[in-house]
């Protein structure tokens, strides 16, 4: 099996730090240890990749409740028609084949910390996992506001998938003079840029197929737009000029499904031809079982990714909540999910040889955000393990603390990112999958 140097996927992801030194191998004491990953998103299928790679014979299993995963990364444009389904979905089989990580399609229902037990709901009945340790990466579960939700008449699409395909189906029915009503949820939330980019993409379809008067409501339970503010206050004021209404502080306060109603602290509507109802988000229930912070996600130790209360039972990508300075939140992406599940396996390899954690680690998150049919623009953030601050500048802590934000200006949203876009995405689709 080929040997891959852990130093080598700093380089190819443009890190900012690299690891201190490379661990040694797991001593032959601890071959045998065993890893259960909970979850084959673009967090658990890197950790079960890089567990198998760089840790010869510990024996890793992956557990999730579909055959494959469908990204959420692109699944705008499957929205719009300008993708096929196909082209996001990606499966297990070489996870299998190349590196030797067994798959069990189940869901996770339960954890014994204290007997390092895991139970799965398969089709065939429970079965009862043993670790040594545990990683949870199950993505994230909603926390709709009061009234009639049905995700079957008004859906979210923010887990890929069935939901894609509903909304694509709506959205194609929609004529002149409709309306595509949409929310963006209380950060923090899955992926920061993603509701923006989708209220672009709408739009521009609307444009490209002549639904003359149809337009995009973007009801935002924040204050502002919460990633790329200056190339999404251009594209809804000069590109989509017309065709997107932004509200801000439009806080929801209860949806009704059946009439494809609304109420905000903003706004109220009614009978919208679609209704895009993304709710506030929190971890997803497996890992929320460990306890959570006020905003509903999942404390971990920035250089494991491990509980406080079960350092063996780790939780990365879009349930976890990373300490770091204040303003300078470590966003939910599929790209830091992926940066994450290198760290965690790291940590582990490095406890179950008896070494220390590293210190020196880096994370990033890069992204492209398609704001037309042909052009996109971009963001990237890299945090570096240290002094975490305060809102006074004061040190609170340790954690990730943001170095540098990097975000497309209105004048670089154009095809050259557009083409971009997709080698950085089979880039993390490979990376993780492959």
């Amino acid at each position: 099996m080929h040997r891959f140097n852990r130093r080598d996927f700093l380089k190819s992801a443009g890190a900012i730090a690299a690891f201190a030194a490379i661990p040694k191998a797991v001593s032959a004491a601890v071959t045998g240890a065993r890893v259960v990953v909970v979850g084959g998103g673009f967090g658990g299928a890197t950790v079960a990749k890089y567990l198998r790679m760089w840790g010869g014979n510990v024996q890793v299993t992956l557990v999730d409740p579909n055959p494959n995963h469908i990204s959420c990364i692109l699944s705008n444009l499957v929205v719009t028609g300008a993708l096929s389904m196909s082209r996001i979905t990606l499966g297990y089989d070489t996870l299998r084949t190349t590196h030797g990580v067994s798959f069990l399609q189940g869901k996770a229902v339960g954890i014994d910390p204290a007997g390092n037990r895991l139970t799965v709901q398969t089709s065939s009945g429970n079965r009862v996992l043993d670790y040594d340790h545990l990683v949870l990466s199950p993505g994230v579960d909603f926390s709709p506001a009061p009234g009639n939700w049905n995700p079957n008449l008004t859906p979210h699409a923010w887990q890929a998938g069935a939901q894609t395909t509903l909304l694509k189906n709506q959205l194609a029915a929609m004529r002149s003079n409709d309306t595509f009503v949409m929310t963006v949820p209380k950060a923090p939330y899955r992926c920061p840029p993603g509701p923006y980019e989708r209220a672009c993409v709408v739009a521009d379809y609307l444009r490209v197929k002549g639904r003359t008067g149809a337009k995009v409501i973007v009801l935002d339970a924040n204050s502002d737009i919460q990633a790329e503010p200056e190339a999404f206050n251009h594209a809804f004021t000069v590109t989509h000029a017309g065709r997107i209404q932004y509200v801000r502080n439009a806080t929801v306060l209860s949806v009704d499904s059946a009439t494809r109603s609304i109420s905000t602290t903003a706004m109220n509507i009614t009978n919208a031809k679609v209704l895009n109802y993304i709710p506030n988000q929190r971890a997803g229930g497996i890992a929320a079982s460990l306890g959570v912070n006020p905003a509903g996600f999942v404390p971990v130790n920035a250089l494991s990714y491990g509980t406080a209360a079960f350092p063996n039972i780790h939780v990365i990508g879009d349930s976890c909540a990373v300490p770091a300075s204040d303003g300078k939140a470590v966003p939910k992406s599929g790209h830091m999910a992926n940066a994450q599940a290198k760290v965690c396996a790291d940590a582990i390899l490095r406890t179950l040889s008896g070494e220390a954690l590293d210190t020196n680690v880096a994370t990033g998150s890069a992204c492209y955000s398609p704001v037309t049919g042909r052009t996109a623009s971009w963001l990237s953030a890299n945090f570096i393990y240290g002094d975490i601050y305060d809102v006074n500048g004061a040190v609170k802590g340790k954690g990730m603390h943001r170095v540098d934000l990097g975000e497309a200006p209105s004048n670089g949203v154009n095809g050259d990112s557009y083409q971009d876009m997709f080698t950085w995405a089979d880039s993390i689709f490979a990376d993780s999958f492959k």
